[in-house]
């Protein structure tokens, strides 16, 4: 099993839990998550392809009053 995160270049990543069987795949979907404003690292482990990302919170949304 992989590991369900790692450490690179002194940043956090967190796997998607899928193990891609084909570069290509894992690339399509690399793509899919750095339109949706995340970085991505592509990881290739015993001949199979994982998705490592992340991505900083820029904006915190709070609802309701706030309290007392």
């Amino acid at each position: 099993m992989p590991d369900t995160s790692k450490i690179i270049n002194g940043k956090k990543f967190m796997w998607d839990f899928v193990i891609y069987e084909s570069k290509k795949e894992a690339q399509d979907l690399m793509q899919k998550f750095k339109d949706d404003g995340f970085e991505v690292e592509l990881i290739e482990e015993e001949n199979k392809y994982l998705l490592y990302t992340r991505r900083v919170v820029t904006e915190i949304v709070v609802e309701g009053e706030a309290p007392v």
